[in-house]
């Protein structure tokens, strides 16, 4: 996923996806650990689409924040 695509996004529909990747990457260190993932890979992508999204979210807070004490 782009950060072009989180840009999109919806406040809910961030949240929402950040939980689905989250239960995902659960679930890939799960099977690493009992048997060969076909793509390692997959735990660094879903890392970064998470802390790409999480980033997103806070930006959108830290911009809340800035224009509401104006």
């Amino acid at each position: 996923m782009k950060a072009s695509e989180t840009h999109k996004m919806s406040d809910a529909e961030l949240t929402e996806e950040v939980g689905r990747l989250r239960t995902r990457l659960f679930e890939l260190r799960t099977q690493a650990v009992t048997e060969k993932l076909e793509n390692p890979r997959q735990l660094g992508n879903i890392k970064r689409d998470i802390a790409r999204m999480l980033t997103e979210q806070s930006t959108r807070k830290h911009r809340a924040t800035q224009e509401s004490s104006k």
